[in-house]
């Protein structure tokens, strides 16, 4: 029923910016907690950044100041917009969605298939 398909990533260098699109069906974005994640190869899958149903936001260190999470909920889809990206940000990011109310629980229980971010030197 709800179904989560992430777009926009790519191969880029450092220094280089692109934006992470997550449509959902099934699924109203606006009044849910929704988050981005990323697992690195031989590393466990971390929380980027995540925006509650409020429009409360919240990101990891080492993406605070590059990275906006936003939503469209005309469109309901969830975005990452990446900025000035590091090597260290290659991973596999993923969209997440919270199945109870407004506020972020961390129980995410919807999950895209995600999408592959390469960043070279």
């Amino acid at each position: 029923q709800v179904h989560l398909v992430e777009s926009g990533g790519g191969s880029v260098q450092a220094g280089a910016s692109l934006r992470l699109s997550c449509a959902a069906s099934g699924y109203t974005v606006s009044s849910r907690c929704m988050g981005w994640f990323r697992q690195a190869p031989g590393k466990e899958r971390e929380e980027v950044a995540h925006i509650n149903g409020y429009g409360t936001r919240r990101y990891t260190d080492s993406v605070k100041g590059r990275f906006t999470i936003s939503k469209d909920n005309a469109k309901n889809i969830l975005y990452l917009e990446m900025n000035s990206l590091k090597p260290e940000d290659t991973a596999m990011y993923s969209c997440a969605a919270d199945s109870s109310g407004g506020f972020c629980s961390g129980a995410f229980r919807y999950w895209g298939q995600g999408t592959q971010v390469t960043v070279s030197s």
